[in-house]
């Protein structure tokens, strides 16, 4: 970095966010990273190309401390090719991803460091290396944790190398003379679906953590006084209690008092040993003609950086909520957004529609289409589990549900 300050995680977390009309010496760094992010080559602040499209290039800004529209423009297109929500603000998670878009692999020696993990591009390459050459189960994560010095230190061994799980420039030169053609499978996603497939069919003994966005002062999108928390919170429990009557167990990431960050979220998860993750949020836009509902699950373009088990739950919540509702259908991506990113378990992201629509706000509303929600989404966590699933979109009710389940 050229720049005196970075966006660097410590200030990531407690920064306020940067936008459009903001000046000073972090929009300094901010245009030095987005230089530097994805190959200074292939996206500028100074003429963007996006999706491989070339816009005429502007002038330099003669305040190059001042965020302006052409930064913004900049920052829009990171987040999209890097999965997160493209809003032109670098928040705390935008600001992180850009930290760790900085380094290439080779920059810096990469080591496990408890309680201070490395995280950035360069692990997540180190990652990819390890899980095509077979040493590393993955998920790639980028992030440099136990088992990638494992990993590192297996493939090590392996080469002849001191074990000593420091990738470094001897290591570096080792990894270049093997064949690029030495490659492997993904066994993170081999391993998620070999899980569904001996979990059984029945929810019975499952733990599905349902988390609602926003809490106690974070209401999030709102249309009047129907607010984004207290939508979700009550589709929460009522999600909550059909699963239940399958003997599933539901665990609730917050209350009407509380408002956990993703990190404490995803914690939570993990400690509980979540099966599976499910996150219900609305959203917003300037445009009130904006409608419909999407799913989201993590997914990234490198070998081992995909769910491939939030890709099948996010597919079939998002075809069952559909059938059932008639909302305009958005359908599932891919994403790098933190609450889907940061479980270790199979995580989804439902968007369940916009309340800056007057339509979409209207459903929200009522009681009985959240009762419909809730009832595709708990079908749609049972079709997960059913290794022959023949059943017409739409068609499962709750009742078939516990049948599986063997409660009636």
């Amino acid at each position: 970095m050229t720049s005196g300050r970075t966006l660097g995680q410590a200030e990531a977390a407690t920064a306020a966010p940067l936008r459009r009309g903001d000046r000073g010496p972090l929009v300094v760094a901010l245009r030095s990273m987005l230089d530097r992010a994805d190959g200074a080559g292939d996206d500028t602040v100074d003429g963007v190309v996006v999706d491989g499209a070339a816009t005429p290039a502007e002038p330099a800004p003669p305040e190059p401390d001042v965020f302006d529209s052409s930064l913004e423009e900049a920052v829009r297109a990171f987040q999209q090719r890097r999965g997160l929500v493209s809003d032109g603000v670098v928040g705390a998670q935008t600001a992180r991803v850009l930290d760790g878009a900085r380094w290439r692999l080779g920059d810096r020696i990469l080591l496990f460091t408890p309680g201070h993990l490395m995280r950035g591009d360069d692990v997540s390459a180190l990652q990819e290396r390890l899980v095509t050459l077979g040493f590393h189960g993955g998920p790639v994560d980028g992030v440099f944790g136990v088992a990638t010095e494992l990993a590192l230190r297996e493939l090590q061994r392996g080469l002849g190398l001191e074990p000593d799980g420091l990738c470094g420039p001897g290591t570096l030169r080792a990894l270049g003379a093997l064949s690029r053609a030495v490659g492997g499978g993904d066994p993170w996603a081999l391993r998620q679906q070999a899980n569904v497939a001996v979990a059984g069919k029945s929810l019975a003994g499952k733990v599905v953590v349902l988390d609602a966005a926003g809490g106690l002062g974070r209401t999030g999108p709102r249309a009047g006084d129907l607010t984004e928390a207290d939508v979700t919170l009550d589709l929460a429990y009522r999600i909550e209690g059909r699963l239940a009557a399958t003997g599933a167990t539901p665990v609730l990431t917050r209350g009407a008092t509380t408002c956990p960050d993703d990190q404490a979220r995803a914690s939570l998860a993990r400690g509980v040993h979540a099966d599976l993750f499910v996150s219900l949020a609305c959203d917003w836009h300037p445009n009130p003609e904006a409608s419909g509902v999407a799913t989201f699950f993590w997914g990234d373009v490198r070998v081992g950086a995909r769910s491939a088990t939030g890709e099948a739950l996010a597919n079939r919540i998002q075809r069952e909520v559909v059938a059932r509702t008639g909302m305009t259908d958005l359908r599932t991506h891919a994403c790098a957004i933190e609450i889907v990113r940061v479980t270790r378990m199979p995580a989804v992201l439902v968007e369940l529609g916009y309340l800056s629509n007057p339509g979409d706000a209207a459903h929200l509303a009522d009681p009985g289409f959240r009762d419909t929600v809730a009832e595709a989404i708990v079908v749609a966590v049972q079709r997960l589990y059913l290794a022959e699933d023949d059943a017409v979109t739409g068609s499962l009710r709750l009742a078939d549900v516990l049948a599986h389940a063997g409660l009636t």
